[in-house]
């Protein structure tokens, strides 16, 4: 019989200190079937191995049941709580608080002028109205962009700054506005 089956038999017994014992035994294990359910999860995902086995291991241990037969079943058990903490993490990266079921806006597709039919325009007057009084310098630049219909980098002459700063500001303003008004529409 392993060490780790005797401890584990310990556990399923209820002393305390075994689990304390266990951890060490089968940590490298633990750690390599977390990298290896790691290398099978999409691109993005932010949850390392280690962190994953430290969130497996407290799922393990704080159960209720802890009556593992032997070192397979106890790894089963292990991948199992790996697997549940893999698939709750993707389900609150989800989550629409999180904006994972919103659309994505691609605001250099968007441009006001071809999207606003005149009555909407006074939406849009509104909505630079309310973005004035929170940053006049971005509003100065709607106002020359969309009402004036000046290039970056006539405006930039215009205001004393750089193509650069206008571009930002710009792409700021049309996503503001955009969020502004869209909920009018």
């Amino acid at each position: 019989m392993s060490e780790v089956t005797r401890i584990l038999d310990r556990v399923r017994q209820g002393e305390a200190q075994a689990a304390e014992e266990l951890l060490p035994l089968v940590y490298e294990e633990l750690r390599k079937l977390a990298a290896h359910k790691m290398a099978h999860q999409p691109p993005g995902q932010t949850l390392q191995p280690t962190a994953l086995v430290h969130e497996a291991w407290l799922r393990l241990v704080r159960g209720e049941e802890q009556t593992w037969q032997n070192r397979a079943h106890f790894f089963a058990a292990a991948a199992e709580a790996m697997r549940r903490v893999l698939v709750e993490n993707v389900r609150r990266k989800a989550r629409l608080k999180r904006g994972g079921v919103q659309e994505r806006l691609n605001i250099a597709d968007l441009e006001l002028a071809d999207i606003t039919p005149d009555d909407k325009v006074l939406l849009i007057d509104e909505a630079l109205e309310r973005l004035e009084a929170e940053d006049p310098d971005t509003a100065r630049v709607v106002v020359l962009k969309f009402f004036g219909g000046l290039t970056n980098q006539e405006v930039a002459t215009s205001l004393g700054v750089t193509e650069r700063t206008i571009e930002r500001d710009w792409a700021f303003a049309r996503a503001w506005l955009f969020r502004a008004i869209r909920p009018e529409f």
